[in-house]
């Protein structure tokens, strides 16, 4: 399964396949029912409790720069701060992020995704971040 993926960022264009150990994790939508803005190529495997890219082999440029993020952090002057990955780590280098995060986003309990989401951007843009989905 062949598809041409575009970054609507940058323009680029990057053909990818679908990995041959993944067609039929590919296959089943059910990932979007919970997560529909989800990347196309992603598949929750509710079974091993694991995300993969399904893509993963000849996946674009931008995904192995920057992995796999829910949310993008950026800074005042557009630079990126940090990102929150996977289950609700952060992978940042920003003292102050860091700090805001284990103080106040950390002790944050709230089990649905969407909703821990959401307060977690109302905290950044209050703090001054700028966060993409």
């Amino acid at each position: 399964m062949r598809f041409l993926v575009r970054n609507q960022y940058t323009g680029e264009r990057t053909p990818v396949i679908v990995d041959p150990d993944k067609i039929e994790l590919f296959l089943d939508r059910s990932t979007f029912i919970e997560r529909p803005e989800a990347c196309p190529f992603f598949r929750f495997n509710r079974s091993s409790a694991k995300g993969y890219c399904t893509v993963h082999l000849t996946r674009p440029e931008i995904c192995r720069d920057y992995g796999c993020w829910r949310l993008l952090i950026l800074d005042t002057g557009g630079k990126r701060a940090g990102r929150i990955m996977g289950q609700r780590h952060l992978a940042s280098e920003d003292p102050g992020l860091t700090r805001l995060f284990s103080d106040q986003i950390d002790p944050l309990v709230e089990p649905d995704d969407r909703v821990w989401d959401d307060r977690v951007i109302q905290m950044l843009e209050r703090a001054g971040y700028t966060v993409r989905r």
